[in-house]
């Protein structure tokens, strides 16, 4: 079972990293690019033993309170099978 949890910054949070490749981007063509928020990435092998309910459990304590800053950051998840 894997787990896919993908960490951003929250809309009220100024992104500069963003605004660097939006700005890149234009500069090489992709004007029609209208925002970039940048955020990172993170995949998590669970094991097998684990039910659906327990993996979704152990993902969210994980992802709330290991991979992300709830000042500035928000989360989101998917699980696979």
């Amino acid at each position: 079972m894997k787990a896919h949890v993908y960490v951003t910054l929250k809309t009220s949070v100024l992104d500069p990293q963003g605004q660097t490749i939006q700005n890149a981007l234009h500069k090489i063509g992709f004007s029609d690019v209208a925002d970039v928020r940048q955020g990172k990435y993170f995949q998590i092998s669970l094991g097998n033993g684990l039910s659906a309910e327990a993996a979704r459990e152990k993902v969210e304590r994980i992802a709330r309170d290991v991979l992300t800053n709830p000042v500035i950051e928000e989360y989101s998840y998917h699980i696979e099978e």
